[in-house]
């Protein structure tokens, strides 16, 4: 194996197709990911993303990445609630405007088509039960429609369309990229099966403290004590007892989103595979920036030591 990142870099600007995939924060680990090979002198010329991989793609592709996980990286569980709007009508529990505009204050509202290098985000339209790629049109109309996890985030209407989470039929959009001319596509998978975790963490128990209301909830805050109340019950689970409710929707989710994604890698291979397992923290778990991202990191090093050597161009 070689011994150090010189050992594996390649030459300079060798270029790669970027897939990143859905996974809720999990997709921090996409952040890691790119620093690495940014880091290694890949040249990232061309980028897709569902849900998750959709946002963090598409702020790279923007130019704020850096920003982004500056922001990202000191978030704790109570910040992360702060920035959700919840909702008891529309389709879930969060409307989703809120993330969107500190998304907006970040970047800057712009559009696909004026980003430095192509970009793709998968929704799906749930009336017509397809994909719908954006390509084109406002950056964060795109990244809102991927990540409408369905229950969760409300749909996003756009064009007289319905659209919620890509993860619901693609969760690692390969095909996007299949066109590209490009030295390499790598994908990352943040739905790959599950591993041992060092120093015997388990996020199906999980370290979540208790989250007390300090006032009487009002009606419209009821959903939100209702998601603390779940984060508190599993800190204090342990791996036998039954599943609460938003656990239960999250753990089907994960093995929902990592048997798709088996099937369209078996369709669709990408030259170099990059996973993160799913026990790695659940998809909610958006207060574990720092931990996600240099996992995103480890694991891009691991990956790139077994691989040989980028395919030649075509």
């Amino acid at each position: 194996m070689p011994s150090s990142s010189q050992d594996l870099a390649p030459e300079r600007g060798t270029s790669v197709s970027l897939v990143l995939g859905s996974g809720g924060a999990r997709g921090y680990a996409h952040i890691g990911v790119i620093e690495e090979l940014e880091a290694r002198g890949y040249a990232i010329r061309s980028i897709a993303g569902s849900s998750m991989g959709a946002l963090v793609g598409g702020i790279y592709a923007a130019g704020k990445l850096a920003s982004y996980a500056d922001w990202v990286r000191p978030l704790q569980r109570l910040d992360v609630l702060r920035l959700l709007d919840w909702t008891l009508s529309g389709g879930g529990f969060i409307k989703g405007d809120r993330i969107i505009g500190v998304l907006r204050d970040l970047a800057g509202d712009t559009d696909i088509e004026e980003l430095p290098i192509p970009y793709t985000a998968v929704a799906v339209d749930l009336d017509q039960q397809r994909e719908v790629w954006f390509s084109k049109g406002p950056l964060f109309d795109a990244i809102r429609a991927s990540i409408a996890i369905p229950t969760i985030i409300r749909p996003h209407h756009y064009q007289g369309r319905l659209l919620v989470d890509g993860g619901l039929l693609n969760p690692l959009p390969v095909s996007p990229t299949l066109r590209d001319r490009t030295d390499a596509t790598i994908a990352v998978d943040v739905n790959a099966a599950p591993e041992p975790l060092s120093g015997g963490d388990d996020p199906n128990v999980g370290g979540v403290p208790d989250l007390a209301p300090a006032a009487p909830a009002r009606p419209r805050h009821r959903i939100a004590e209702f998601i603390e109340t779940q984060f508190a019950r599993r800190a204090k689970r342990g791996a036998a007892h039954e599943p609460g409710a938003f656990e239960l929707f999250a753990r089907s989710l994960d093995i929902v989103q990592e048997t798709i994604t088996r099937l369209k890698l078996a369709a669709q291979p990408p030259d170099l595979l990059i996973t993160i397992p799913r026990n790695a923290c659940a998809f909610y778990e958006f207060h574990r920036a720092e931990e996600l991202i240099e996992l995103g990191r480890q694991r891009t090093r691991e990956a790139l030591a077994r691989w040989s050597k980028p395919p030649s161009g075509g």
